[in-house]
């Protein structure tokens, strides 16, 4: 099985590029999207030409932002939208599939903003995002990927020091965001395998910062502790292009 995860930002953008042949390439199992900016019917509409998979789709209230998508061969038991909090629920930054022996969990965490203005609110939707991924784990393990919009450590991003506590997506409330994730047995697939590698899956378009390799690692596969031992690997796709971010992948 492998299960790629994907912030395309616009699902209809990046159509016109490589995306459909990338994706047959890598040919995997569950394809999760965030930042599709577009309704159901458009996501289905951009996705038509990639045979081969049920496709499920979560829009925002406001027209082109947000979004997410879960793209699957195999049809899930059921599908869920949004964690069931209404406050959280009206931008389609959620999707769950539900399989035989896990669930599958898409997500486009909040971003805090150029200006913090939405601090706040990322640390309740965190800790309210958390409980929901607790209680699924309940009935079987959880795998939950997506953009978490948040650099976890040092490690994660290419200028630390300028950015810790200074910019969104290092603030030290973003940080513990992660940690209450980490604590509560959600683990980070990418560094269990590979604790010191240096990668990163988002760059600013400006300055040319992805050929310069200033980038930021904000997308994250974490999967129910137990759940670990059955990964092969994790994965970071930098060679694929067509977005701000590249995707990210597990396989087991």
């Amino acid at each position: 099985m492998k299960i790629i995860s994907f912030n395309v930002n616009g699902i209809r953008a990046i159509v016109k590029k490589n995306f459909i042949s990338d994706m047959r390439i890598i040919d995997a199992d569950i394809i999760c999207l965030q930042e599709t900016k577009a309704m159901v019917s458009q996501v289905k509409e951009a996705l038509v030409d990639l045979d081969g998979y049920h496709i499920y789709a979560n829009e925002a209230e406001k027209k082109g932002y947000s979004g997410t998508a879960i793209m699957s061969k195999q049809k899930p038991i059921e599908v869920s939208y949004g964690m069931g909090v209404s406050e959280h629920d009206h931008e389609g930054r959620i999707i769950c599939a539900e399989y035989v022996e896990y669930y599958v969990v898409t997500v486009y965490v909040p971003n805090s903003g150029s200006e913090l203005l939405r601090m706040k609110y990322r640390m309740e939707w965190d800790q309210a995002f958390c409980s929901y991924l607790k209680s699924l784990e309940k009935n079987k393990p959880v795998i939950v990927c997506g953009d978490f919009n948040v650099a976890h450590k040092s490690i994660d991003l290419a200028r630390p020091k300028p950015n810790y506590n200074k910019s969104a997506g290092h603030m030290q409330e973003e940080i513990d965001g992660m940690n209450h994730y980490e604590n509560n047995g959600l683990m980070d697939a990418f560094r269990f395998f590979n604790p010191d590698t240096v990668k990163y899956s988002w760059w600013s378009y400006r300055a040319g910062a992805r050929g310069r390799n200033i980038g930021w690692r904000i997308d994250y596969f974490l999967v129910s502790n137990p759940f670990l031992n059955q990964l092969n690997n994790a994965e970071i796709h930098n060679d694929i292009m067509g977005s701000d971010h590249c995707p990210v992948s597990i396989s087991f």
